[in-house]
């Protein structure tokens, strides 16, 4: 496993541009919300460590991951730079898994294809919930920093 022994949210913070001037949209799921919410903070976090003002935040919940589409297609509605969608699915017992993590992919391609206001895919796609916490802020860093990271560049690069 790629991710064994490493943390994947440590980066050179000097690298990062200064996001004052940036809106940002984060667009969460309430399913699996331990993980979710631990997400959401590490993308919080992040974005206010890079001089985000916090009312340059909005949150929008939405009852799943599949939801996320909709909810980060309306967000980039609301004048904001960037969106990050963030959820997690952790594989069951059925084919649902496969259903939803595929249409929630091929659904934050289609808003960065044919929108100009870039979505970053957060989403956690897991075999077992111990995986989705150990990259919400546990052993493996913390997706939602990650995410928060590309949707600065990403907002840069929109602005160019």
């Amino acid at each position: 496993m790629a991710t064994v022994n490493n943390n994947l949210s440590e980066y050179d913070k000097t690298s990062i541009p200064n996001a004052k001037d940036f809106r940002f949209g984060i667009v969460v799921s309430e399913w699996n919300d331990t993980i979710t919410e631990g997400l959401y903070k590490g993308a919080y976090e992040t974005l206010v460590a890079h001089h985000v003002l916090p009312e340059n935040i909005t949150r929008w919940d939405v009852p799943g991951s599949f939801e996320l589409i909709y909810g980060s297609k309306k967000m980039q509605q609301q004048n904001v730079d960037a969106v990050i969608a963030i959820g997690s699915v952790i594989q069951g017992e059925t084919k649902h898994f496969d259903f939803v993590c595929e249409g929630v992919a091929q659904g934050i391609k289609d808003l960065n294809v044919l929108h100009n206001i870039p979505v970053i895919f957060c989403v956690l796609t897991d075999n077992n919930k111990q995986q989705a916490i150990d990259r919400s802020g546990g052993i493996h860093g913390n997706k939602g920093t990650e995410a928060a990271i590309a949707a600065i560049k990403m907002a840069v690069i929109s602005k160019q």
